[in-house]
């Protein structure tokens, strides 16, 4: 167990909910908690619906540990904006001391808010050149700020997103501090550590399969017999994407919507308006989302959901006994790519170099992630029905990933899920990130799409069940079994005062405690 140390937590929004707990649990244990809160506005905005669960809980209620905002990071940067003033010698001594893992270019990648060129969400601003430069430079100088004040032991997190946890990742690997963070191995509800914020298979992790594949069948029995069973099963979803938008294949009646555009606009009222951060924003920065383009974004989102879960002119039904190659869209923006895959996220780009790549008798079948409906724009779908061996399917002519997989040749997929189910029903894939089941065989990462002729060809079955089950095996014996998801919104619920903490929520915060645990040992 941690105790005795010196332990930064690193919060943001819904995934600071089970951090309030896990650190009133921390400081039980004899261990001094800080907690640094990593979105600019959180800290900067008034109190709110917004932020009266999150950074003001900690505030108002957890006076025992050491609280970080950024409410002077954006105060300085409204002085500096879009100016030249930016610290260039700073700039300089960054680039050459911390960018381990990444150049600052492709750290920038990770933040919806430097990089609204690569995505749809026009709430967000345009950023120029100068304000992602002070951007950069002010956050590098609060995270060393933060560091050099706490001291931490070790740094502990469950989420992977935003800018300021690139760059801690740096520091923290350049300071020798243990960065702790939450990956996903895509096998139930199991959660492995992460030391390097998910960028590539930990040393830990690689030499433990490496033993579990070494072993004779017989001591994988267990893990085999799940591998047969899922083969078996009709449905193949993971449980954590049950109930979520992601299993959405229908479209929701009326008075849902309404209900839900509703609860958005009293939201937005009671952050800009009732509690007048409306007047701590700037026009031209691009640390402030526009609210009114916010909220009409929602709604444009969901009449275009209404009409794209219904038969359209744009997703097309798929033809019966046709050979194909299975590619699932991601959510853009989301850390699964921009952190882990940040060389390609342009998945047009990805859709047509797949094309050029396929034997000639063979399909490229694209399918949309249920959680773009609505935020892709038209014009994306448009280019991609423009080339002759690509189909863009009917989201919901199938309600599970199984038979899309089975009829197929094999997946491609950036980095998400689709990879990891296509093994276990022994099919081969191609993905473009270090994720950690690309260990298994079948799944090949690939680093040019000069590699993708070859690969494609070779699709097709494989024998693979010693290398899933060796994986699976891995996963228990290093990960711990983790709701992430009822972690969360049971969380906001009990913070709210809607629910009270039960026993289910203490074996929660008791399993984020063993994961961090483990974690921790598992460096001696």
């Amino acid at each position: 167990m941690i105790k005795g140390k010196r332990i930064l937590l690193i919060c943001k929004e819904s995934f600071s909910f089970p951090m309030y707990f896990f650190a009133k649990k921390k400081i039980e244990s004899n261990n001094q908690v800080g907690a640094f809160f990593i979105h600019p506005l959180e800290s900067y905005y008034n109190k709110s619906r917004y932020n009266e669960n999150t950074y003001y809980k900690f505030k108002e209620e957890l006076p025992t540990v050491k609280l970080y905002g950024l409410s002077d990071f954006c105060k300085e940067y409204n002085e500096k904006n879009n100016r030249d003033n930016y610290d260039a010698e700073y700039l300089d001594l960054i680039e050459k001391k911390y960018t381990h893992f990444k150049n600052l270019n492709l750290q920038v990648t990770s933040s919806q808010l430097l990089s609204r060129h690569f995505h749809t969400r026009d709430f967000f601003k345009q950023s120029s050149y100068n304000q992602c430069l002070n951007f950069i430079e002010l956050s590098y100088k609060k995270i060393e700020q933060v560091l050099e004040d706490f001291k931490p032991d070790l740094i502990l997190d469950i989420e992977d997103g935003e800018f300021l946890r690139t760059a801690l990742n740096e520091v923290a690997y350049k300071k020798n501090i243990p960065y702790i963070n939450i990956d996903y191995p895509r096998f139930e509800n199991y959660k492995i550590p992460t030391y390097t914020l998910g960028l590539g298979v930990s040393e830990i992790f690689y030499k433990n399969y490496s033993l579990k594949f070494s072993l004779p069948k017989k001591d994988l029995k267990e893990e085999i017999e799940y591998i047969i069973d899922f083969k078996n099963k009709s449905k193949i979803m993971s449980n954590e994407f049950k109930g979520t938008i992601t299993s959405q294949y229908k479209p929701s009646n009326f008075i849902f919507v309404s209900k839900f555009l509703m609860g958005k606009l009293i939201y937005f009222y009671d952050v800009y308006i009732r509690n007048r951060n409306l007047e701590l924003t700037q026009k031209n920065n691009i640390l402030y989302a526009n609210p009114i383009k916010h909220f009409c974004y929602y709604i444009n989102v969901e009449i275009k959901k209404q009409f794209l879960l219904r038969p359209n002119r744009y997703f097309e039904t798929p033809i019966k006994d046709e050979v194909y190659v299975y590619m699932p869209l991601h959510l853009i923006p989301e850390s699964t790519t921009f952190v882990k895959a940040p060389f390609y996220i342009n998945e047009l780009n990805i859709i047509e170099q797949v094309s050029k790549s396929l034997p000639l008798n063979w399909k490229l079948y694209v399918k949309e992630h249920q959680a773009m409906l609505g935020e892709r724009e038209y014009s994306f779908y448009k280019k991609v029905k423009k080339i002759p061996n690509v189909r863009l399917v009917q989201i919901n002519h199938y309600q599970d990933p199984k038979p899309w997989i089975e009829n197929a040749k094999g997946v491609i997929t950036i980095t998400g899920t689709a990879a990891f189910e296509c093994a276990l029903l022994g099919r081969k894939s191609i993905i473009f990130g270090d994720v950690p089941f690309k260990l298994i065989d079948g799944i090949t990462r690939i680093k040019s799409f000069e590699e993708l002729p070859e690969l494609l060809i070779s699709f097709g079955t494989i024998d693979n069940e010693k290398s899933c089950a060796a994986y699976l095996a891995t996963v228990k014996e290093v990960g711990t079994k983790i709701n992430h998801k009822y972690l969360i919104s049971e969380g906001e619920r009990i913070l709210k005062g809607e629910s009270i903490i039960n026993d289910s929520y203490k074996q929660e915060i008791i399993a984020l405690e063993s994961f961090f645990d483990k974690a921790y040992t598992a460096l001696d």
